[in-house]
């Protein structure tokens, strides 16, 4: 599922750590921008926090925006503490998680219009299963 890229996507994101730290992994589902499924994946990851997990996974999805010339992404992510953070709303406190949230800012220049948005977890289940299917093969 590597065609049918639009200009417009929807991206859904997760990152998971069994642990915290432990084992980490990040899921995510791409959406078209008539809301088909065009990209999914889970990714296992070295060891690290839920939090370094769920911004692995925001870092994922924009280099893949950006790979891909997306001109509006629209991010999902069930860490509200990472999305009010991305929206400017919190300080990044955590030396570890500063780096990442860096990367981020920097991809987001690359995107025209990129929108963030905190979804409830049960609006976020294929990409927690993603995350953790890819923890299940590899611990």
């Amino acid at each position: 599922m590597t065609s049918s890229w639009t200009k417009t996507v929807f991206i859904y994101t997760d990152g998971a750590s069994r642990g915290n730290p432990g084992p980490s992994a990040l899921g995510l589902q791409v959406f078209n921008s008539e809301k088909k499924l065009i990209y999914e994946e889970g990714v296992c990851l070295k060891q690290g926090t839920n939090n370094f997990a769920e911004y692995s996974a925001v870092v994922y999805a924009l280099e893949l925006a950006v790979k891909h010339e997306v001109q509006e992404l629209h991010l999902f992510s069930d860490s509200e503490l990472l999305v009010r953070q991305l929206e400017g709303k919190y300080r990044v406190k955590s030396p570890n998680i500063k780096p990442l949230f860096q990367k981020c800012l920097t991809l987001i220049k690359s995107i025209p219009k990129a929108h963030f948005q905190h979804i409830p977890r049960e609006k976020n289940a294929a990409a927690d299963r993603l995350a953790n299917q890819a923890l299940d093969l590899n611990t």
